[in-house]
């Protein structure tokens, strides 16, 4: 079971990087909070959640421990896979979605895409205690999220978006609203973008 990985980061996206240890590459998909916060290349270590299936194995990374916690805590609840537990993530800070989790705070969680009412509310019933431990014991500090500078296009955010569940008319219309110059960083777009999806 790979529980962290130390190598060279040779590829990044918003979905997923490759990591390089011993000549081999190991894929893992990522949430958005972990993509804004690492490096564009070079050496990094990488928190790693292994998923195992009859048919695969997926590897999930995390730059902390709390994404990674909070990870474990939503594939626990029936009905919320490796896929749906990354969105969350992705649309949410660590602190925030404890905080949403331990309040019951059933609008902030269905804020975010694939997540109705039942399944707030289902999240938070399974899981208020776990969240509220998580954040007694400080696994679960506010992460502070650096934005590297990478240069981007508009098709690559509205790719991104579309991966992240938004249906592309939605995307592209939001996108529509930015201004988006050559040099304006994936990182950037898409927390504007995504801004104005969650409204």
């Amino acid at each position: 079971m790979i529980a962290q990985l130390t190598g060279e980061l040779t590829q990044r996206s918003p979905e997923q990087i490759i990591v390089a240890v011993g000549g081999v590459g190991y894929r893992l998909q990522i949430p958005l909070s972990t993509f804004y916060a690492l490096p564009e290349n070079g050496k990094i270590q990488i928190l790693v959640h292994t998923h195992v299936k009859e048919d695969a194995i997926h590897l999930f990374g995390f730059l902390s421990e709390a994404e990674k916690a909070l990870f474990a805590l939503l594939i626990s609840v029936s009905g919320v896979g490796p896929k749906l537990a990354i969105t969350i993530l992705s649309h949410i800070p660590t602190d925030e979605l404890a905080l949403a989790l331990c309040q019951g705070d059933v609008p902030r969680l269905t804020a975010i895409p694939g997540i109705g009412k039942k399944s707030a509310e289902r999240l938070i019933l399974e899981l208020q205690d776990k969240a509220t431990k998580l954040a007694v014991s400080g696994t679960v500090p506010a992460i502070q999220s650096s934005q590297p500078d990478h240069e981007t296009s508009h098709q690559d955010a509205l790719s991104a978006l579309v991966n992240l569940g938004y249906k592309e008319t939605l995307a592209r219309k939001a996108l529509q609203g930015l201004k988006i110059t050559p040099g304006t960083p994936l990182e950037e777009i898409l927390k504007a973008a995504l801004k104005i999806l969650v409204k």
